[in-house]
């Protein structure tokens, strides 16, 4: 799999096939994660980078649904 963050961020399987990742904060989670390859990353860090200044009620809630979608699309053993 390799991700392309420049311009809108995009997954493409290793045959070259574009993953469809759906909205623009599906595609801010995918960003968020590349530039941090191999770390955990805090989930307040990661609302901060999806969110910015405007986060839901329930954040957290939020990211975890929003990681869900993420591995559907790029699958499981892709976001650890």
């Amino acid at each position: 799999m390799r991700y392309a963050i420049l311009g809108s961020a995009q997954a493409v399987r290793a045959d070259g096939t574009p993953v469809p990742l759906g909205g623009a904060r599906l595609r801010a989670l995918l960003t968020a994660l590349a530039l941090r390859p191999g770390r955990a990353v805090p989930a307040q860090v990661l609302v901060g980078e999806v969110w910015a200044q405007d986060p839901p009620a329930d954040a957290v809630a939020a990211l975890q649904a929003l990681v869900g979608r993420l591995r559907r699309a790029l699958g499981h053993a892709a976001v650890a």
